[in-house]
């Protein structure tokens, strides 16, 4: 589920990211942390598989986001994803 989100929001063109439109309030960063808890579970052959998909995602949100200038919060410490400004 967490992939599927991905695909829907990269298959939009342009920069602008989009989250699922069936589960308002479900931001894109979500599906992100759903990934990492995964590859934190999973065997090495398994994690290495997933963690090079997620690479490409990573390079995809991060060429599409702007860095968040910002005050951080404890909460997304650590997530690079949540201190990403999405173009609107």
């Amino acid at each position: 589920m967490a992939f599927s989100r991905f695909e829907r929001a990269f298959s939009h063109p342009g920069r602008y990211l989009e989250g699922p439109y069936e589960s308002p309030g479900i931001e894109i960063e979500d599906g992100r942390d759903d990934l990492e808890e995964v590859l934190r579970h999973l065997p090495t052959g398994a994690r290495a598989d997933l963690g090079r998909l997620v690479e490409r995602i990573d390079a995809e949100f991060e060429r599409r986001t702007l860095p968040n200038p910002g005050w951080v919060s404890e909460w997304t410490a650590g997530r690079w994803w949540w201190w990403r400004l999405r173009e609107r």
